[in-house]
């Protein structure tokens, strides 16, 4: 905890642990020196204090609403300028909560970031890697804090950690599908078969299994509001987590948005291209990609693939996110229950739409690691803030059992609740992002990669290619690879040094093995873009050996 806390120290300590003691000597003498003095007028200034009391002060714990959606990126959002999508009800948690603008996940993988918010652990503490792996039974989820600190929870959808649905620690009221779940329950919309999709309907409890009826946004709402509703607790204060099958491909809207945005005009980032001024300084890997199950070439290996159809169909799937999202909102308000409610949105990772020639997640890239949190508490936080210090996924856990007096979790995550409300509070400065290689995906390496405010590095692992380092400010579109920028030397070397530390302080050198399950996509087509060829500087002779 010293070592943590001195890490945000802004100036170095020759011996830490002896200035601390020496410091803690020094109190406690004025300490006793002071107490004759000042305990009498200590005291009747606290019962004065307690008279005054505000009444927000005394509120009683508050509720609940965690809602996840998956694959939503940060910027996927009418808030935050996108041309065309309409979100009226996420613009309004913006305008009347607390924006957390720089908000990444360590792990842009459904299973794995799933995990990271329900322990606080970094991927490589909790375990969990791929898609298709559960979690350790011996792991604590921060639900579990919940209810010791008094609260009846509920978890409704998609848990997606192992091909399971059954009833999970924490949870006092269940209701899941298997795998991947489906948008309708006879499937149509989609135009391919989506690895892990399941048409078995839900768990509920354990105790029976109920088929799906209707569009999966709109159902897992109805189950939640009538959890609510029904309540076997209900002088307990309440944690609901909706966990949303939306918006993961392959996209599927509601019926009645399906070519809502089909007419509207539309542009590929400036990265899409497969020009050599976007070639130029790129990893191989990545050159390679375009033409796989994850690059544009090749999208899910679908000879027609259609990127622009294919971004707006997911605009569309997000139509019934948004319209739940205000359900919500209107159901607390019914019940006289808006005030004293925390609601939070979050993704559960980003989605490359182009971005470096590739579609899907599990990359270092912006559009990958980004996602949207928003957290509206009208009783306790101010609205119409926006906070761009770096918080990521392993927070929320925390953050939430900070926010309701509880026992803070041991986890790898920090508390934000003081950033929230509006108070200053040490913070760190930098993301870890990890990946490891997939089997069933072999297109994408290992990657380790840590963010600040100002630059991104990005290393990979296992692989004979090039690393990466961008320029955020000047560049956050990724366009510009300084690896090898002389200026930039200084800048990679202090990264690379941190993106070290912060690893080994969180017992993160080691990678993580487990045996493959599922199918492999190697799959490539012969008539797309070609195979990338090594970076120029790698045909430059090296500096000798010296020792």
């Amino acid at each position: 905890m010293i070592n943590r806390i001195l890490q945000r120290v802004p100036f170095a300590v020759a011996n830490p642990e002896s200035l601390i003691q020496a410091r803690h000597r020094r109190a406690i003498h004025w300490w006793f020196v002071l107490i004759p003095v000042l305990l009498p007028g200590a005291m009747h200034s606290l019962a004065q204090a307690q008279d005054r009391v505000p009444a927000e002060s005394q509120r009683p714990q508050p509720n609940i609403v965690f809602i996840l959606c998956d694959d939503h990126r940060w910027d996927a959002l009418g808030a935050m300028g996108h041309p065309f999508l309409e979100t009226p009800h996420l613009d309004n948690m913006i305008r009347n909560g607390v924006h957390f603008s720089h908000t990444f996940v360590t792990n842009s993988l459904c299973s794995p970031s799933r995990a990271s918010i329900l322990t606080g652990l970094y991927p490589h503490n909790h375990g969990v890697g791929d898609n298709y792996h559960p979690v350790d039974e011996g792991l604590r989820f921060f639900s579990e804090d919940l209810q010791a600190a008094g609260y009846e929870t509920a978890f409704i959808g998609k848990w997606h950690m192992g091909d399971v649905d059954d009833p999970q620690r924490g949870f006092d009221h269940w209701v899941a599908f298997r795998g991947q779940g489906t948008y309708y329950p006879d499937g149509h919309g989609t135009t391919r078969v989506v690895p892990q999709t399941t048409y078995d309907g839900f768990n509920i409890n354990g105790q029976q299994r109920v088929p799906q009826k209707g569009y999966i946004t709109d159902e897992l709402t109805d189950y939640a509001l009538e959890w609510l509703d029904e309540r076997q607790q209900p002088e307990k204060p309440f944690f609901v987590y909706i966990s949303h099958k939306a918006v993961h491909s392959d996209f599927v809207a509601r019926d009645t948005e399906r070519g809502k945005y089909r007419d509207q005009p539309w542009s590929p980032p400036v990265t899409f291209a497969n020009t050599p001024e976007n070639r130029q300084g790129k990893p191989r890997w990545l050159i390679d990609q375009r033409n796989s199950r994850h690059g544009v070439d090749f999208g899910y290996n679908l000879e027609s693939f259609d990127l622009e159809a294919y971004h707006k169909r997911y605009c569309e799937a997000l139509t019934a996110v948004d319209d739940n999202v205000g359900r919500i909102m209107d159901y607390l308000k019914q019940k006289g229950m808006y005030q004293d409610t925390i609601v939070v949105y979050m993704g559960d990772n980003g989605f490359q739409f182009g971005e470096q020639g590739l579609i899907d997640k599990r990359v270092a890239y912006e559009a990958s690691i980004r996602v949207p949190l928003i957290i509206q508490y009208p009783a306790g936080l101010g609205g119409g803030r926006v906070i761009d210090k770096i918080v990521t996924n392993i927070d929320i856990a925390p953050t939430l059992l900070e926010a309701v007096g509880g026992e803070p979790p041991e986890c790898d995550g920090e508390s934000f609740w003081a950033m929230a409300e509006g108070r200053q509070q040490p913070w760190r400065n930098a993301l870890l992002y990890e990946y490891y290689w997939e089997w069933n995906y072999p297109q994408t390496p290992t990657i380790f990669a840590i963010r600040d405010q100002n630059y991104k590095f990005i290393r990979y692992h296992g692989v004979w290619d090039t690393d990466e380092l961008y320029d955020m400010q000047s560049d956050p579109q990724e366009q510009h690879n300084l690896i090898r920028s002389a200026e930039h030397q200084d800048v990679l070397a202090e990264l690379r040094d941190r993106m070290f530390r912060m690893l080994e302080d969180s017992n993160g050198l080691r990678i993580p093995l487990q045996q493959e399950r599922g199918q492999q996509f190697y799959y490539r087509n012969r008539e797309r873009a070609a195979a990338g060829e090594f970076p120029e500087w790698f045909y430059e002779k090296p500096a000798p050996v010296t020792k």
